[in-house]
């Protein structure tokens, strides 16, 4: 048989596809780039950058404007918005996932796979009423589709490992104990990932979570005294203290535009410290631990060892509340 015949071929028999991956050079992107080539697929990165892994099929091109005619089997997006501005959100993790979701359709793709977030739950922000707006166009697409929400990312938790180190306080709101997570790590959110492309139980809403219980703010200050072998000194700080910071820059927002985007950071920093990133259970009106499913081995204190020993750094993004310096 010609060897151009002998190549689909393979490929359908060891359920191996040629994969459009979104958001490629971001952290989560870039760990889900390695899994999709471990798991033996095709990978074609569409993006103004190339990812940082080779092997991968690089494809320049801006995803809020320029789409090309891509040959592809299955997508998997991992866009979304870097500051949470809410011009940003709907361009990035609306229309840009729309985009994609067309090209999709052009191409003959056989699903889907859109890394949301669990906190779309209970909306109050732009980024999560335009991630749930794509949701539902995903969802009425006809397509086979996996929208999975994870939890917390390692990064989002580990702004203060530094600061600690260098003996600094640990900030928490209020009392530390106002919010939980079951944190996820790249390397295993990727792989989850990757297993909705083969897996047809994975379809629909898929909240996702890592290994292990909830995790507390005080949690994680006790985790890092055990491993620095010191105690850790803990500052509590107000909620009122934000509360006031997303009033003030709520006014100033509704009488100059050049507020907007403060005003979101500040709202969105507001609900990352008020509320817990777990299942919400609609019918008990509250956060539920035990529903929050369990995927991969690494856990956030796992990766806390790493980070005091030097042996990896956090990544922080734009948006985190704590920096690393």
């Amino acid at each position: 048989m010609p060897r151009h015949l002998l190549r689909p071929l393979r490929r359908a028999m060891l359920a191996v596809m040629r994969v459009l991956l979104l958001g490629s050079t971001g952290t989560i992107g870039t760990a889900a780039a390695r899994a999709l080539l471990a798991a033996g697929h095709e990978v074609v990165a569409f993006g103004r950058r190339a990812p940082a892994v080779a092997d991968v099929e690089a494809v320049a091109g801006d995803v809020t404007q320029d789409w090309l005619h891509l040959r592809f089997d299955a997508a998997v997006s991992c866009l979304a918005s870097r500051t949470g501005d809410p011009a940003e959100a709907w361009a990035i993790d609306h229309s840009a996932n729309l985009r994609a979701l067309g090209a999709a359709k052009a191409a003959g793709a056989q699903s889907f796979v859109l890394l949301s977030a669990i906190c779309v739950q209970k909306p109050r922000l732009a980024f999560q009423h335009a991630k749930l707006a794509f949701e539902r166009e995903l969802a009425a697409s006809g397509m086979a589709h996996a929208i999975v929400r994870p939890t917390a990312y390692f990064k989002s938790l580990s702004g203060q490992v530094a600061r600690v180190r260098a003996g600094r306080p640990f900030l928490v709101f209020a009392d530390g104990r106002l919010t939980s997570t079951k944190p996820i790590s790249d390397d295993d959110l990727a792989a989850y990932l990757a297993s909705c492309l083969t897996d047809p139980a994975k379809r629909g809403v898929l909240p996702i979570g890592g290994p292990g219980p909830a995790i507390t703010p005080l949690d994680q200050a006790a985790a890092l005294s055990r491993l620095l072998g010191r105690e850790v000194k803990i500052r509590h700080a107000p909620l009122a203290l934000m509360n006031a910071a997303v009033a003030t820059l709520g006014g100033l927002a509704r009488v100059s535009s050049r507020f907007v985007a403060k005003a979101e950071f500040a709202r969105i920093g507001r609900y990352y410290a008020t509320e817990p990133m777990l299942v919400w259970d609609e019918a008990k009106q509250r956060y539920d631990a035990d529903a929050t499913p369990e995927f991969g081995t690494e856990t956030l204190f796992d990766f806390y060892a790493r980070l005091t020993q030097g042996q990896t750094r956090a990544g922080l993004g734009e948006h985190a509340i704590f920096r690393d310096a």
